[in-house]
């Protein structure tokens, strides 16, 4: 539905607004989130959910995806 660029830019602006709420039931530094937005037709939808390093595999492990038959 939308574009990993836009979900990306999407997930950045949430997580620099949920960092300036300062709540004591909010963790200090980065927020985990998921945000579910349901289009105009049940079939499109997509979720945002906070882009981290930790969320990003290490490399081998994205070649080992692409080489399994």
């Amino acid at each position: 539905m939308l574009s990993p660029k836009v979900k990306e830019e999407i997930s950045k602006r949430i997580q620099f607004y949920l960092q300036t709420i300062k709540d004591f039931e909010l963790p200090d530094g980065e927020i985990s989130f998921i945000l579910h937005i349901d289009g105009n037709q049940s079939e499109a939808w997509t979720n945002i959910r906070n882009m981290s390093e930790r969320d990003v595999p290490p490399p081998e492990i994205l070649i080992q995806n692409f080489t399994k038959d």
